[in-house]
């Protein structure tokens, strides 16, 4: 018996069935006290099998959208933030702006959680195993400035096409310079109604010439594609971390 058992153990490790080799005996001797019949069993070992292939699928694709920390919607306050429009929040939590390759801007003031809503719709995508990367402007811009000098920018640029959901974090509390402007423009442009992008911005739309070195036309045909298909939230609201603050 306890051959026949190393052979079965030995057989799911070639076929690479874990989770059926963690649980097989124990769901055995379940189904024997249940009296579960033989076909009922295999479709448990099948169902967990693949519950946990899901599982795998789903905690790698969030380890690698890099997200800074995890902030879920169920989290996120309302109520402190009433002029939020949380019925299109929730809409967009579906991901069917996704399949348009629509865009979602927020833009307000530090602190308002235009980035937990960022990453709460981000963590949806990886949990429909989706394809996302969470990145702060600065970082992306100083990856496409690299790129370049080593001769990969045309190979990163594609890169970010086969992202599902691109996350732009924090535009705007750094000015670039003309040439991250430009190479920011040509991201813009190679996603374009190709794939959603979220971007959390500080500044108004009318204020991102300041953002792309002043260049108003750079500035003007980047929000033109992201604006095109988009979901713009402009939230005038209180800080959260004031609230935390003053608790």
């Amino acid at each position: 018996m306890q051959q026949y058992q190393m052979q079965i153990d030995d057989y799911l490790k070639t076929l690479s069935l874990h989770r059926i080799r963690d649980i097989y005996v124990q769901e055995a001797e379940n189904a024997a006290n249940t009296k579960l019949s033989y076909q009922d069993y295999l479709h448990r070992l099948l169902e967990q099998q693949v519950l946990s292939k899901i599982e795998r699928s789903i905690n790698r694709r969030t380890q690698l959208a890099c997200f800074p920390q995890v902030k879920r919607l169920e989290e996120f306050d309302f109520a402190f933030q009433p002029r939020i429009n949380e019925k299109l929040i929730r809409e967009l939590s579906t991901l069917e702006f996704m399949t348009a390759a629509k865009n979602v801007l927020f833009i307000g003031a530090p602190g308002v959680g235009k980035t937990h809503l960022a990453i709460s719709i981000g963590i949806k995508a990886a949990q429909a195993r989706k394809r996302v990367l969470f990145c702060t402007a600065e970082q992306l811009t100083q990856d496409l400035a690299a790129a370049e000098v080593s001769g990969n920018l045309n190979k990163m640029l594609d890169m970010t096409t086969r992202i599902d959901l691109l996350i732009i974090d924090e535009l705007g509390y750094l000015s670039l310079t003309k040439q991250t402007a430009k190479l920011f423009f040509q991201l813009v442009s190679k996603r374009y109604e190709k794939g959603s992008i979220i971007v959390t911005s500080n500044k108004p739309f009318e204020q991102w010439g300041d953002i792309f070195a002043g260049d108003e036309v750079v500035a003007a045909a980047i929000l033109d594609r992201l604006l095109h298909h988009s979901y713009p939230f402009l939230i005038n609201g209180k800080s959260f971390r004031l609230k935390t603050i003053n608790k």
